[in-house]
């Protein structure tokens, strides 16, 4: 059943958590001020938790990284959008957004997890707009990146990684 996660001192723990919270309510509160002065309904990416827990949680992993964040999730929606209006049939274009995405992440060299599932809620939802990878999900992206940057840094770990 696993259970072969490390064990994480508590005041790493609260760091993470703190951080998390912090930087979800200013990226929520960011993208619904940008939704309402551009009239877009859609201000919030849905996997938005699951980078937030990478980039607070794991600050050194290559998956936490911004071009990770920022492109996989950018990239990740344009797939999703794209298959969502070249396949008609959902049982196939849900893998299928998922798949190509995560194909496309590697030939980008911008692997993150959640990413797949932007791309899988693409399909879900019926997202026809090609806008959405930008508004929400990149914008979205660049200010959780820019939030855990500060933070991270603020907090004592160093973020993004040094090539």
């Amino acid at each position: 059943m696993g259970g072969d996660q490390p064990w994480v001192a508590w005041g790493e723990r609260l760091r993470s958590s703190v951080g998390a919270f912090i930087g979800l309510l200013l990226v929520v509160i960011a993208a619904k001020f940008l939704g309402e002065l551009s009239g877009i309904d859609e201000w919030l990416m849905a996997s938005l938790g699951a980078s937030a827990l990478l980039v607070f949680a794991l600050p050194q992993s290559p998956m936490s990284q911004p071009w990770a964040v920022i492109a996989g999730n950018t990239l990740s929606a344009l797939v999703g959008v794209t298959t969502f209006h070249f396949v008609d049939q959902p049982l196939f274009a849900i893998p299928m957004a998922a798949s190509l995405s995560i194909l496309g992440m590697f030939m980008l060299c911008c692997l993150h997890p959640p990413a797949a599932a932007v791309a899988v809620i693409a399909v879900l939802s019926q997202t026809s707009n090609y806008r959405y990878a930008f508004f929400p999900v990149m914008v979205d992206s660049i200010l959780l990146i820019l939030v855990g940057a500060a933070y991270s840094n603020l907090t004592g770990k160093s973020y993004p990684n040094k090539p």
